[in-house]
């Protein structure tokens, strides 16, 4: 597991033990490329995307605003609200995601082996919060 994970946000302050805990029983898919992830003005599934391998391209109003490569993180705000995807993501080559979503992890926490426990959720909850509040508030 790269080092790089550690640094997310959405991981910010919360131990590595846990978070390898979390990786490790989260669920992966594999898109090819220039595979659509999900569309800007979606509904939200509740999920965020870990890119695990290679990158994706965020388009906005048919527009390249970014691109992001191994261990960024994409939507985590789905894992707390239902709003609308606010950006296109695709694949740029073959691509492999990890997949958060909030039933996954209250599932990891509540099949905890000491290792992770109830404050987690809240934890991450508080970082996403966070995240958003710098991206849109500044």
């Amino acid at each position: 597991m790269s080092e790089n994970i550690f640094n997310l946000k959405i991981f910010k302050w919360i131990d590595k033990n846990v978070v390898e805990e979390i990786i490790l029983n989260t669920p992966e898919k594999t898109f090819n490329p220039w595979e659509i992830i999900f569309l800007q003005w979606e509904k939200s599934n509740w999920e965020a995307y870990i890119i695990k391998s290679w990158k994706v391209e965020v388009i906005l109003n048919w527009k390249q605003i970014a691109i992001l490569k191994e261990w960024d993180i994409v939507w985590e705000i789905a894992l707390l609200n239902e709003e609308e995807r606010t950006a296109t993501v695709k694949a740029i080559e073959e691509t492999t995601v990890l997949i958060l979503n909030l039933d996954n992890l209250i599932e990891i926490i509540n099949n905890d082996n000491n290792t992770i426990n109830n404050t987690v959720i809240e934890r991450i909850e508080e970082n996403i919060k966070n995240s958003w509040e710098e991206v849109y508030l500044n």
